[in-house]
């Protein structure tokens, strides 16, 4: 009976999980740049390795469209609490050989990333 419970609550968690939610947290995405920050703000040249691997793992997680707009809204509040130089953030991605599906900019419309 106790085992049919738990199976039974288990079925209904997955019942009313939406498909299109994000499984990406702000957490993860300030964890995976946070090695870029001195780069996004005093850098110049390329960035440094951890940053690219920042970056590459953040591009890896992102991998549903609401995945992808939680990032992006994520990264565009951040870059306005930070004072990063935004042609160094839109540059990153190619930077790192890294594609990701938005611009890094303090006007990205993240409800249009698909």
């Amino acid at each position: 009976m106790k085992s049919t419970c738990i199976l039974a609550a288990v079925m209904l968690l997955f019942l009313l999980a939406s498909p299109s939610e994000a499984v990406i947290t702000c957490s993860d995405v300030i964890t995976d740049l946070r090695p870029c920050i001195s780069y996004l703000v005093n850098g110049s040249g390329k960035p440094p390795p951890a940053c690219c691997s920042g970056v590459s793992a953040l591009a890896s997680a992102a991998s549903t469209s609401a995945d992808r707009k939680t990032a992006c809204e994520c990264i565009k509040s951040a870059s306005q609490k930070v004072n990063v130089n935004f042609q160094l953030a839109q540059a990153l991605p190619g930077n790192c050989g890294i594609k990701l599906p938005f611009t890094v900019s303090p006007n990205v419309d993240c409800s249009k990333i698909s």
